[in-house]
């Protein structure tokens, strides 16, 4: 297999000092042993390739690529490769937010409707009822941007449960990729909520409708806000929502395992420009890009003295924000939510990391984490769909990185 090493970083070392593992607390043997289990997913055909990044302390101890980016072509991963980084675009959103308002642009207990009056009259689903149609209810209480920004105002993503108000959003296709924002907001205020606001966890398009009202509150197009707001004061020069011809070189191919290895599906997405500016999963982005991002997340909202939020704002952020003393969300044991991204609640359950440890993913396996306790960072970047493997690699992951800590700041 290929395996570079720091050679085609671009900026990351401009931001986060590379230093030996020991001099903050990691072994460099520890650290061997972690490449060496991620790189055994490689050669044992279970992914393609793979970059991991690890920083601790706000310094940078590793950045390391594996395999390839195109298996069947041999064009070999590097540290500056391309990836869609999918529902990794919510934290980002979610900071996006979280700037308008310190800007006093709105507060987390605000309704919703107050920046989408199209949502005024949303009905919630009761029951079933007949020819496919729910029978609703009002709500108890309007949705609120707290609601929104933590997967419980009642929205829903239409693929991943089967109640007739998921199929009304596949039936109107809420998330196509050849419509606007806009659209999308039109065609939700005609489905019922699944459930009432504040009453369940539930994963959906929330995160798209946040980047709807980021450009409501800012006037700009959401692209813009990011790109002026977030990724040129970072230096994340290679997150956007296309990747480009001019990049076209660097975009990883995306795979999917299973009992007869690896397969490739249709790879034209993300190359060219869409009107669809999908908060909730349309970034494209690198390794180094995003070690920024969980970086300054990790600094209290600055990096290498460019403030993006204040300490304030990323403590809301981390902060488990479910209703009713909830603290646990379906399918993901041992953490509640925050805004825009999971919190660590039980640290056996997550392999190691710290309670208030805070993280997410992409649907083609991309995770990253950042763990306030330990000062640690990590950034993995995979493109494989088996979303079973994906959570064991993470799994596998936290496990190995957390044996490395010689000196544990707990």
């Amino acid at each position: 297999m290929v395996y570079t090493q720091a050679v085609h970083a671009q900026s990351a070392e401009r931001n986060l000092a590379l230093v030996a593992p020991e001099e903050v607390g990691i072994s460099s043997s520890g650290l061997a042993a972690f490449n060496a289990g991620m790189h055994a997913e490689v050669d044992k055909g279970n992914l393609a390739g793979i970059v991991t990044m690890v920083a601790r302390e706000g310094k940078l101890v590793q950045l390391d690529s594996y395999g390839y980016q195109d298996l069947e072509n041999q064009v070999p991963m590097a540290d500056d490769t391309i990836f869609r980084i999918f529902s990794m675009t919510k934290p980002v959103t979610g900071v996006a937010l979280m700037i308008l308002l310190e800007e006093g642009k709105f507060s987390l207990d605000d309704p919703v409707e107050k920046f989408i009056p199209e949502f005024t009259n949303l009905k919630v689903a009761k029951e079933d009822g007949p020819n496919g149609i729910p029978i609703t209810e009002e709500p108890h209480h309007k949705m609120t941007m707290r609601e929104l920004m933590s997967h419980t105002g009642g929205l829903t993503y239409g693929a991943f449960s089967r109640s007739q108000v998921d199929t009304m959003y596949g039936q109107v296709n809420v998330l196509d990729g050849n419509s606007t924002l806009k659209d999308m907001i039109d065609k939700l205020a005609q489905i019922p909520l699944r459930q009432q606001p504040g009453s369940a966890w539930h994963y959906s398009v929330s995160v798209d409708v946040q980047g709807y009202v980021v450009e409501v509150l800012s006037g700009q197009s959401f692209d813009d806000f990011l790109q002026e707001r977030i990724f040129a004061p970072l230096g994340m020069v290679d997150t956007r929502f296309y990747v480009g011809q001019e990049k076209a070189d660097r975009f990883s191919r995306e795979y999917t395992s299973g009992p007869n290895g690896l397969s490739s599906p249709e790879n034209e997405a993300f190359i060219e420009p869409t009107p669809f500016l999908s908060g909730g999963g349309g970034l494209t982005s690198t390794a180094s890009d995003y070690m920024k991002f969980a970086q300054m997340l990790g600094n209290g909202g600055e990096l290498n003295g460019v403030r993006i939020l204040t300490q304030e704002s990323v403590d809301q952020m981390r902060a488990n924000q479910l209703p009713g003393g909830m603290t646990e969300i379906p399918g993901y044991a041992g953490n509640a939510f925050g805004l825009d991204f999971a919190v660590v609640m039980d640290p056996s359950k997550n392999g190691g990391m710290s309670e208030g440890s805070y993280w997410w993913w992409g649907i083609a396996g991309s995770w990253f984490w950042v763990d306030p306790v330990e000062d640690l960072v990590f950034v993995g970047m995979i493109q494989n769909r088996n979303l079973g493997y994906a959570r064991q690699l993470q799994l596998m992951s936290k496990e190995l990185l957390y044996a490395t800590i010689t000196e544990s700041k707990k």
